[in-house]
């Protein structure tokens, strides 16, 4: 499977930036627009990346530096610069220019040429070929004003050179997705639970997601304003992409709820759709008129790259739209998840993850059943719900917290494993893994960290692209991977408190 996103645009870019000076004429600086072409070139076509990187004039010189960042801010489609010091680019001239940068930077390390060739070295070659020197001078500069970057070393025809650029660039696109998100709540979250609230003037500030709320009821109404003729359409869309259990097939006794939940679905995406919402909640505690709590549609929209978030969780939902925009036309999926139980045999411990009804079928190991059941929650008729497991690989998992005086992303590498034995009495989509280190480094380092119950798992988007992404946002990761300690990760969490408070660059 491949990661969607109805959210993107094919517009969307990068610009290159070769910096150098006029000490040595003309024609050097002719060689060295010539040579970053040929960068950009072996960028584009190596197949690695997402967006197209688009080559602009070499500078030479702070007000075109200004100018041309200032440019980078201003273009909707340029979700970040690429820079290289081809020669030597005296670093005074950069700071205004970086001083003004709005938009994600990667510094690229590299040279033009692959090998030395030593037979034919002579000063001319020494002069333009300094990127070892010109990108030590920018480095310098960046690190002395503290701006945020990914910095990348290695020849470009390098497929991990390329590897971690597109890995940048998914990032990117991940945040951009993120600051144009309008997202949708239908009604509050869930009663005394404290993990799902959160300051949604700050995230609008430090994410530019905007969040509201709308009635349930406003949904409701354009929910019975579809046209049969729209379901009619989803229902053949669904004996085509799915199993459907029998009662639920065209003729059969509860043919009726799987319309219902077709009528929901077109509703829904109709005022999403209308509204320009990107993402939404709902909350099985306050339903109004609808008649089944969405799960079908909620599954099929986040198949569509929309985010999603279950009792009122619009953190977790904005996440979701942004792993979901980072992983896109990767392979693999993204979806909505819980910790819900532990298998602890010892040395086999598993985490068994779902939800009651809304896990996105972009992560199923085969073709989804549409099943129905009753819900002992919510109070409506029973619901209709795709069901499958997850597919078998390596994954991330996850969260976003609010911690008062900052959020904070705490993510978890795990593989996901097929269930010991068949689930025959669970009806649900779900995901089983396997937490690295280990379970019991890896539960209790993420209870250490108050990372939450509702979470984000993808097979698409990797630890790198989340780095990139905590980066470009300005927003705390606590990892807990392969080489995760109890006492390491403690002491980084209480490092990270301490450059919070200091204002560093994170």
């Amino acid at each position: 499977m491949t990661e969607r996103d109805g959210q993107g645009s094919a517009r969307r870019q990068v610009w290159f930036l070769t910096g150098s000076q006029g000490l040595y004429g003309p024609e050097t600086l002719d060689q060295v627009a010539d040579q970053s072409r040929a960068i950009v070139d072996q960028l584009n076509d190596s197949g690695q990346l997402p967006l197209p990187v688009v080559w602009q004039p070499v500078l030479t010189d702070s007000v075109s530096i200004h100018r041309q960042i200032l440019a980078a801010n201003s273009d909707p489609d340029c979700l970040g610069v690429i820079t290289w010091m081809h020669t030597f680019s005296p670093a005074k001239m950069w700071i205004t220019g970086l001083d003004a940068l709005q938009v994600p930077l990667l510094h690229l390390h590299t040279q033009a040429n692959v090998d030395l060739p030593w037979a034919e070295i002579d000063m001319d070659f020494m002069n333009l070929n300094q990127a070892a020197h010109g990108d030590r001078e920018f480095g310098y500069i960046q690190t002395r004003l503290d701006v945020p970057r990914k910095t990348v070393a290695g020849h470009v025809s390098d497929p991990r050179v390329q590897s971690r650029i597109g890995a940048w660039q998914r990032a990117a696109r991940g945040a951009a997705a993120l600051r144009e998100l309008k997202l949708a709540r239908f009604g509050d979250n869930m009663r005394d639970v404290a993990v799902t609230e959160g300051d949604k003037v700050e995230a609008q500030l430090r994410f530019g997601v905007s969040v509201n709320t709308y009635g349930v009821n406003d949904l409701v109404a354009v929910v019975d304003q579809v046209d049969d003729t729209e379901i009619d359409f989803l229902i053949t869309e669904y004996v085509d992409l799915y199993d459907l259990a029998p009662e639920l097939t065209p003729g059969g006794d509860r043919h009726d709820a799987l319309r219902y939940g077709a009528r929901v679905e077109a509703g829904l995406r109709t005022f999403l759709t209308e509204g320009g919402f990107g993402a939404f909640t709902t909350n099985f505690e306050d339903l109004g008129g609808l008649q089944q709590l969405p799960g079908l549609a909620v599954q099929r929209l986040m198949a569509d790259g929309y985010g999603f978030g279950g009792e009122g969780d619009w953190k977790t939902s904005m996440l979701l739209h942004t792993v979901k925009a980072i992983g896109a036309g990767q392979p693999g999926g993204t979806s909505f998840m819980e910790d819900y139980t532990y298998h602890l045999a010892p040395g086999a411990e598993k985490i068994l993850g779902a939800h009651m009804l809304e896990v996105c079928p972009t992560i199923a190991a085969s073709r989804p059943r549409i099943e129905i059941h009753p819900l002992g929650i919510g109070g409506r008729s029973d619901p209709v719900r795709l069901v499958f497991d997850a597919a078998p690989g390596p994954a991330t998992v996850v969260g976003i917290c609010d911690l008062g005086d900052r959020f904070r992303l705490v993510a978890n590498e795990v593989d996901v494993v097929s269930p010991d034995q068949p689930l025959p009495k669970l009806p649900v989509a779900r995901a089983v893994w396997q937490p690295k280190p280990d379970f019991a480094t890896s539960t209790e380092c993420w209870l250490t960290a108050g990372g939450p119950h509702h979470t984000v798992l993808s097979t698409a988007a990797g630890t790198e692209e989340l780095e990139d992404f905590a980066r470009i946002a300005g927003v705390e990761l606590a990892l807990i991977d392969a080489d995760t300690t109890r006492r390491g990760f403690t002491k980084e969490l209480r490092w990270n408190q301490v450059s919070h408070r200091l204002g560093f660059t994170l």
